[in-house]
């Protein structure tokens, strides 16, 4: 039971909550497949994928005509064969997000006939860099190899922060709800 402390429980709560979803935004990457062409047939997602690095904590996003095509996330036997027995998850919104909430790869296949006129793709989720060191950072040489460095330091300490909120939040409401 919660004691008489529980309104100002609850403020410190939404202000935790709320902190992570302003950050969240700032260190997560939403990947829209197939950037401006979206989710059909005739695209090649190889090389879309290719030109992508994902993390963990990032989205993958699809977006299609809804009621024509959909998303199912496979293993690699599903992928190679386009069949969906033994999916992992299912999407048909139009537009859908995958939290990609693990390191590995990933297969995604359109589950309406889509998959054998290339509405597939495959995707390696990367955990999350550490920020470069301050030794490295000052053998470089240029400012656009800084600029880049200072800008990979600060996302991943975001994102470092962002795993920090969460435990935090996840621990502080697990106390409350054993009392």
């Amino acid at each position: 039971m919660l004691s008489n402390s529980s309104p100002s429980l609850i403020h410190f709560l939404l202000v935790v909550v709320g902190t992570a979803f302003l950050i969240y935004p700032a260190t997560a990457t939403d990947h829209i497949v197939g950037a401006n062409k979206g989710w059909n047939p005739g695209i090649n997602y190889t090389d879309w994928a290719n030109n992508q690095t994902f993390y963990v904590g990032d989205y993958i996003s699809f977006r299609y005509k809804k009621f024509e095509y959909n998303v199912f996330e496979v293993n690699k036997t599903g992928y190679d064969n386009c069949t969906i027995e033994g999916a992992a998850g299912n999407w048909s919104n139009g537009k859908d997000f995958v939290h990609l909430n693990k390191t590995g790869r990933y297969y995604f296949i359109c589950g309406t006939g889509g998959c054998t006129s290339g509405m597939k793709v495959s995707i390696v989720v990367h955990s999350i860099p550490p920020p470069p060191s301050a030794s490295i950072a000052a053998t470089k040489h240029s400012s656009e190899s800084t600029k880049h460095a200072s800008a990979a330091s600060e996302m991943a300490s975001g994102r470092l922060l962002l795993v920090v909120l969460r435990t935090l939040l996840v621990g502080l409401v697990s106390s409350i709800l054993t009392r």
